[in-house]
């Protein structure tokens, strides 16, 4: 017999970002007074929400139900960071200060800096190291309200190093009390010296050699490549993006971070999911990132630390672009594990809305990682990752408070962060 059984959380707030329960009054289909019902026991439906509501509807629809009350906080979905390089191990620290007293990055990456340093670290470590260092920092981003995360490997540069960075990330599968992961192979991220400066024999040799590997291994849910001026062309990039598709893989491209060298055209073109970075982007690139849906993912933590203007926020936001904000943890340009100082960041540097970063950070990110019909939203059949905030409105989740202020974190129905009850 099935166990049906259902536990209930309430709390003074219930942000859903459900566009069902959503108003122009109410982007965010908030709730006073709301509730959730998540399904345990032996279902095999467990771990996911059967119903939202105000308490008093859910009480008197679930009247034997476990009940946690918690009037003092507010109660949103689990944030989704969509843009990571979590997978590093040893620290550049030593380059951020340079960049700080005004060394410019791509000069410090020509220099044998910047991602080749990590390159360097990362093929000096086991598969272990990678994977110890990825699960204290996914556990404290956990501690943040984060409850999945998509994961990058690029720090390898060749078969064996990137295959031992992915093995890192699938580990995290089987590891307690971390947020899911959505592992991403980063196929063109730099140049290694072995590769001699030829950019097109190295894009071709990961495009077909290294990628069949790691579809073999059946290790990335997508791909990405590093296209922008010092990185890699629309014509390098582009087969791998169409092998990976043809392989069933998603894609994201990182585009205009320095230039506009076509790579929000290229990501339309190949159906990726989102084009990320995009400080520098053009109206041409803009409409057809509108026109094939690939969602902006936005770095403010990135642009901070490099000195940057902001995206054209104002042209993305009138082409109905759908915005997402995301941390770039990295150990270079975005050295930080919070994806609510990047949502502080969004607000105060981008002039994104309360409204527009919260389901950047949930809802949004979600759809850009393809989890949109299971994840970002309070509501039913949905995953029960959820967060219950020590703070009294959503809109102090935009504060740059600098400290987790997480009472309870939920993945899937499961505690795995948190500081109170």
């Amino acid at each position: 017999m099935i166990d049906e059984s259902i536990r209930c959380v309430a709390a003074r707030r219930v942000v859903t970002c459900d566009p069902a329960r959503s108003s122009s009054g109410n982007p965010l289909g908030a709730i006073d007074g709301g509730a959730i019902a998540i399904r345990v026991g032996e279902s095999t439906a467990r771990g996911t929400i059967a119903k939202t509501g105000t308490e008093a509807e859910l009480r008197a629809l679930f009247p034997d139900a476990a009940w946690e009350v918690h009037p003092d906080a507010i109660l949103t979905p689990g944030l989704v960071d969509a843009h990571t390089h979590a997978a590093w191990v040893g620290s550049r620290d030593a380059e951020y200060a340079l960049r700080m007293a005004g060394g410019d990055y791509e000069a410090i990456a020509k220099a044998g800096g910047g991602i080749v340093s990590s390159m360097r670290a990362v093929r000096a470590a086991r598969t272990d190291e990678i994977a110890g260092a990825l699960a204290a920092r996914l556990r404290r981003m956990a501690a943040m309200g984060v409850t999945t995360v998509e994961v990058k490997s690029g720090y390898g540069l060749d078969e064996p190093s990137e295959l031992k960075q992915l093995d890192a990330i699938d580990r995290m599968w089987t590891t307690d009390r971390v947020p899911r992961v959505v592992p991403t192979f980063l196929g063109l991220h730099a140049l290694p010296a072995e590769a001699n400066g030829d950019r097109d024999a190295y894009a071709a040799h990961v495009t077909e050699r290294v990628l069949p590997a790691v579809i073999e291994r059946g290790r990335a849910m997508f791909v990405d490549a590093y296209v922008d001026r010092s990185a890699f062309t629309v014509a390098q990039a582009r087969p791998l993006f169409e092998r990976a598709r043809a392989h069933g893989l998603g894609v994201r491209v990182h585009a205009g971070q320095f230039a506009d060298v076509g790579g929000c055209e290229l990501a339309a073109d190949v159906g990726a999911l989102s084009a990320d970075h995009l400080e520098n982007v053009g109206e041409r690139g803009i409409a057809r990132m509108a026109e094939a849906g690939v969602r902006a993912v936005l770095l403010p933590v990135a642009s901070f630390t490099l000195r940057q203007d902001p995206p054209p926020i104002a042209a993305l936001r009138a082409a109905g672009v759908p915005l997402v904000v995301a941390s770039d943890a990295n150990p270079g340009t975005a050295p930080t594990e919070s994806l609510p100082l990047a949502m502080a960041f969004a607000v105060r540097m981008y002039g994104l809305t309360v409204a527009e970063t919260l389901l950047g950070a949930t809802r949004e990110a979600a759809a850009s990682l393809g989890l949109g019909e299971h994840a970002g939203m309070l509501r039913e059949d949905f995953w029960a990752d959820y967060v219950l905030w020590d703070l009294p409105h959503e809109n102090a989740l935009v504060q740059p408070w600098g400290v987790p202020l997480a009472r309870a974190v939920h993945k899937a129905g499961e505690r795995i962060a948190g500081q109170g009850p």
